[in-house]
Order: C-alpha cells, then sequence, then structure tokens
C-alpha cells in the first residue's frame, strides 16, 4: 500500500513529498528542503520510518522545487530524475536564486531524464510520467493509476493553475496540458500539488475558475 507523507519547505512554502511502500523503498519528490532543520526534519521521517531512497524525482526545476536535490543526493546515494526540457532551467539556476535573496553554490545534477509515458519504478510501485507544459516547458505530473492520486507539481493547484509569467510558461499550453492530460483522469484522483492542499479531479474540473471559465 502507498503512503504519501507532505513536507512544506523553505520561504514558498513548497510541498516536499515522500511516496512509500509496504518495501519501505521510497521516493523523494521536488526536494525543497533549504535550512539545516528542514534537513533534519526530512531525514529524520525517513530514518523513523525505515525508508529506503531511490530516487529524488522532480516535477519540475524551478528554485523553490530543488534546493534539497544536491544534500539528498549526497545522503543517499541516489539519482535525479527530470524531464529533459528541465536541464537549462538547472543551469541557470544560481542566477535565478540570487533574484529571490537565495544563495546556492551551484545548481544540482539530474542524471536520468524522462518523456511523456516513461514509468518510474520504485519498490512495488509504479508511476506513470505526463508531460504537462505550460507552467515550465518540461513540467510532469507523476500519476498512480492503481492507487488514484497525482502529483501535479505547480500545473494544476486547488482552485488554480500554476505561474505562466516565468520563463517556460505559457498561459495557453498550460490551460491545453490540464485539459487535455489532468482532467480526462479518473475524477475521484487525488491531486498532491506543488503548493497548497490537495484536491481531487473532479473538484478541479467543476469548480477551477481557470478551467471553468467560457
Amino acid at each position: 500500500m502507498i503512503k504519501i507523507h507532505r513536507l512544506v519547505f523553505n520561504p514558498f512554502q513548497e510541498n516536499t513529498y515522500i511516496i512509500y511502500d509496504e518495501t519501505k523503498e521510497c521516493v523523494i519528490v521536488d526536494c525543497g528542503c533549504y535550512t539545516v532543520s528542514e534537513q533534519d526534519e526530512i531525514t529524520s521521517f525517513i530514518s523513523e520510518n525505515q525508508l529506503i531512497p531511490k530516487y529524488a524525482i522532480n516535477t519540475h526545476c524551478h528554485i523553490d522545487h530543488v534546493l534539497g536535490i544536491t544534500f539528498v543526493k549526497e545522503k543517499y546515494g541516489i539519482e535525479a530524475i527530470a524531464h529533459g526540457e528541465e536541464l537549462l532551467m538547472l543551469q541557470m539556476l544560481p542566477q535565478h536564486a540570487l533574484m529571490f535573496g537565495i544563495s546556492i553554490d551551484s545548481a544540482p545534477e539530474v542524471e536520468i531524464t524522462v518523456s511523456d509515458g516513461d514509468t518510474i519504478k520504485f519498490g512495488n510501485t509504479e508511476l506513470k510520467v505526463i508531460h504537462t507544459p505550460g507552467h515550465t516547458r518540461g513540467g510532469i505530473c507523476f500519476y498512480s493509476e492503481v492507487c488514484n492520486f497525482l502529483v501535479s507539481g505547480d500545473t494544476l493547484f486547488e482552485g488554480s493553475i500554476g505561474r505562466t509569467d516565468l520563463p517556460g510558461g505559457n498561459y495557453d499550453t498550460i490551460i491545453g496540458s490540464i485539459k487535455a492530460k489532468l482532467l480526462t483522469l479518473n475524477q475521484t484522483t487525488t491531486v498532491y500539488p506543488g503548493h497548497g492542499s490537495e484536491t481531487t479531479i473532479a473538484i478541479e474540473k467543476s469548480s477551477n475558475p481557470f478551467l471553468t471559465e467560457k
């Protein structure tokens, strides 16, 4: 049985998720821990639950979603996964970080790139990669049809959508991605976003003002 644990990190209040199953293997999604206390929080949870990290996987590579990647990669000897379109953004992270008053020595490295339809496997779990450009060119979501959940990153939020005024963003593209690839999923699918509270596909399809406007 899959379990999903949410941690809220850094000044952007970003959601980092630890997804694990009965084998104790796990993936760390959008690792945003920034301070020592935040690093302690994530390692304590992993240690207390005797988890075995397999990958650090990213929905996209904006600064708030990658601040802890290097830390967990070095701590657990794991590789990072992201869409290939995000690699250029990673190279620009030190400059982007300065714009937000954040200092990073170097951009984290991604060893494994994925594309739409690929599968990420750990333990007895499989997550399908859904490419949803619009917030960034390489934005992706992670979907489990078996367990009926979606990690949407900054593509879809409770009552909102991801910003499109940042590099790589496009409003028409993100709306198209959501309507074609997310709203067509099982309506009871639980959505775990990159910021804020969880929701469902049915709720967003019926009441999200960005998706119901004529």
